[in-house]
């Protein structure tokens, strides 16, 4: 007799043979599966999916930040680690954000020309294509020029970002002439001059147009980087910033660079896991924070256990100290990335995590990670039949970014700048404090949390994660690996459990809903302050077993999918 219920998993992912694409938007990952279906690898995809979330997914997807993206070469079975982080300006100083008295300026960091750091994602994009990809970019950008000229069906998730965010894009009467329209019967007036009582918010269900951002794009199809870093956008871009001052030049558009870095690694439990090197501070310290976990037998404990979640949080909190204290860019401060990766090192901290106490923040410092040295807002995730694999996380930073579109571009541009240190100690928009090594300068790049990951087994691509969240994302790639490998769910399971987060300051472990009432008091029972809060991450997860794909999207994001293509032998 057939068993009706003869499974044990409760989510499922998708499934395919031919290759798969996830990402947080349908639209950009239909576009990621078409290319694959035309014959495009892996990395084509991926940037047809970049370019195409920079249309469909505007308070995260970008022209105007920037990433990080990690490919397997299938050919070289080597990964390569693109840094197109945004850069300060050539005018940045140490203390740009801070007034006569030596105190941050509220908002100036976050929603004023001076907030914007010099774009990444169109260098970024453009490079992986020419280096890695096989298909020519005009075609890769076609799928986000008819989304933008023909426009898109706003869903009910972006309607809801366009109200909240009301407030921070009306500011700027670029950003009215895109995301604004008028309200009937109100006063005849030119969109960017109308007063906010004339205007709306697109509806869920209205066709959002673009037609500034399709003309961008085909210049971007037809010169490259070129078209975007010279000529006419950029110079509306620095027109656009430039008031009595000008924050940014066209010379700090002009000496843009993609930087190609080495991935670090580790091994947790027999897998590789590789992700991006500073200035993203995601992969040194969730490879420290695995090292450290490595030590404690999780399965035995439970996905979701009072103890689980004591030490994912212990753990946290000692690496979120040492990334104050070390991380920044590597062109212009020594990071100690062997000696915060090192085994040895995660050992000597975990030795002083108590496994039924709680540690105060304020008794914890960086460790001694230089005695141990020698010599990651949006994810997508992308592989192909021929063994090629993309993990890319690129933002605006905050929603929206500084809300500032650059006029007759479509293109709106960051607010990177509050991602360094304005003054050491001062927390910025996520809480996160940060040190000297993370200070203000021209041509310097921001520290991130973005964790693009390729995990392989036994040498070969399994799985490739990410996702947006600020300083959220390093614990939640963390427990999405710990949920695969520890507690051996399938992607789709392990992306859909609740969440925990610790950041070392401030002092309390953030959680989700879902969490038993049992569970939070024994946490409580062992001295941690926890909180119930919004959901944390979108995660965005394929995978490859045997000669079969499977794809997740973050069911936190009702937007997003993965979608898979079949083989075609």
């Amino acid at each position: 007799m057939t068993r009706y219920d003869n499974a044990l998993e409760i989510f499922h992912p998708v499934r395919a043979s031919g290759g798969m694409v996830a990402s947080e938007q349908v639209l950009a990952s239909q576009v990621g599966a078409d290319i694959l279906q035309q014959g495009g690898n892996a990395i084509d995809a991926a940037v047809a999916v970049g370019f195409a979330l920079a249309v469909v997914l505007p308070n995260a997807g970008n022209l105007g930040g920037g990433g990080f993206m990690l490919v397997r070469e299938a050919k070289s079975a080597s990964t390569y680690a693109l840094d197109f982080r945004e850069t300060a300006p050539s005018a940045a100083t140490r203390e740009m954000f801070l007034n006569d008295s030596g105190q941050v300026i509220p908002g100036k960091s976050t929603r004023t020309p001076y907030s914007v750091a010099v774009p990444g994602t169109v260098a970024g994009l453009t490079f992986a294509a020419k280096q890695y990809g096989s298909l020519p970019l005009a075609r890769l950008l076609a799928p986000a020029i008819k989304l933008a000229e023909d426009g898109f069906i706003v869903s009910p998730v972006l309607a809801q970002q366009f109200s909240l965010q009301r407030k921070h894009l009306e500011r700027w009467p670029s950003t009215k002439e895109v995301f604004f329209k008028r309200l009937p019967d109100s006063v005849d007036c030119i969109l960017s001059e109308c007063p906010s009582s004339s205007l709306t918010t697109y509806s869920a269900g209205e066709r959002l147009l673009q037609p500034d951002l399709a003309r961008t794009l085909r210049t971007i199809a037809r010169l490259g980087a070129d078209g975007f870093y010279k000529g006419e956008i950029a110079k509306r871009i620095v027109d656009t910033l430039s008031s009595t001052t000008r924050p940014m030049s066209l010379s700090d558009l002009e000496q843009y660079r993609v930087a190609q870095r080495e991935p670090v690694k580790g091994i947790y439990r027999g897998v590789e896991v590789l992700s991006m090197p500073a200035p993203s501070s995601g992969g040194v310290h969730l490879i420290q924070m695995l090292n450290m976990l490595e030590g404690f037998p999780l399965s035995e404990y439970g996905a979701g256990s009072a103890q689980t979640i004591h030490l994912i949080a212990e753990s946290a909190r000692l690496a979120y100290a040492d990334r104050a204290e070390y991380l920044g860019d590597p062109d212009f401060v020594k990071v100690p990335q062997r000696g915060l990766t090192s085994k040895v090192y995660a050992n000597r901290l975990s030795a002083n995590i108590q496994q039924n106490r709680a540690t105060l923040s304020k008794q914890v410092r960086a460790g001694p990670a230089g005695d141990f040295e020698s010599e990651q807002t949006t994810h997508f995730s992308v592989m192909d039949r021929m063994g090629n694999v993309v993990s890319c996380t690129y933002t605006l930073n905050l929603n929206f970014g500084s809300g500032i579109v650059a006029r007759g571009t479509g293109v709106l541009l960051n607010n990177e700048m509050d991602d360094f240190s304005a003054k050491p100690g001062a927390p910025n928009a996520f809480g996160l404090l940060g040190g000297s090594a993370n200070a203000i300068e021209p041509g310097k790049r921001p520290l991130s949390s973005m964790s693009p990951v390729i995990m392989l087994k036994d040498g070969q691509p399994w799985i490739a994660t990410g996702t947006p969240g600020g300083a959220r994302i390093i614990t939640t790639v963390l427990q999405i690996i710990l949920n695969t490998i520890d507690f051996k769910m399938n992607i789709a399971e392990a992306l859909s459990m609740p969440r925990v987060h610790h950041q070392w300051m401030p002092d309390y472990l953030r959680i989700e809903r879902g969490i038993s009432p049992d569970t939070i008091q024994l946490l409580k029972d062992k001295g941690h302050e926890v909180r119930v809060m919004p959901t944390m991450g979108r995660v965005q997860t394929v995978q490859q077993q045997g000669h079969m794909f499977f794809g997740a999207s973050d069911p936190r994001n009702p937007d997003g999918a993965a979608i898979g293509i079949e083989s075609m032998q």
